[in-house]
């Protein structure tokens, strides 16, 4: 049997200038930056941790090429249980993720189970399921092994 695959992205990850082009976005400066940045950094984030790491960029420019990413299909969104988006960059394959509550860190899962419900649930939708997001909210290891339940 198969078992869930967690990760935080380190490999298959997009080339966003292309991606940018492709869709027809401009690639301005702060653009540019911004998917260099993104390019070398690991793990999930939040626009606003973004924003103060790039500093010289206003907040709404970022804000901005967040959203302008997300559309075009660069960066995937976890929502933390209080409603807060956290970012990543989006691999090639369709994926769920586990967010930790403690520390907000999200990873990436894919279960065959879990493809096998939603394809059982699809067949009993009255018309057309168009997508769906699963978030599973948890203590990470890191977390638990520090005393932060």
């Amino acid at each position: 049997m198969a078992t869930a695959m967690a990760h935080e992205h380190a490999d298959a990850r997009p080339d966003l200038l292309p991606t940018l082009e492709d869709r027809g976005y401009r690639l301005t400066g702060p653009r540019l930056r911004i998917a260099e940045h993104l390019a070398r950094r690991r793990g999930s984030f939040t626009a606003e941790e973004l924003a103060g790491e790039l500093p010289g960029l206003g907040r709404a420019t970022v804000y901005r090429t967040v959203k302008l990413l997300l559309d075009a299909g660069v960066l995937c969104k976890a929502t933390l249980p209080d409603g807060a988006a956290r970012y990543s960059l989006d691999g090639p394959h369709h994926h769920h993720h586990f967010v930790c509550v403690s520390c907000g860190k999200v990873q990436e899962f894919r279960h065959p189970a879990v493809e096998r419900l939603v394809r059982a649930i699809r067949s009993d939708v009255p018309g057309e399921l168009v997508g769906h997001r699963i978030e599973l909210y948890m203590n990470c290891a890191e977390c638990l092994a520090r005393g932060q339940e």
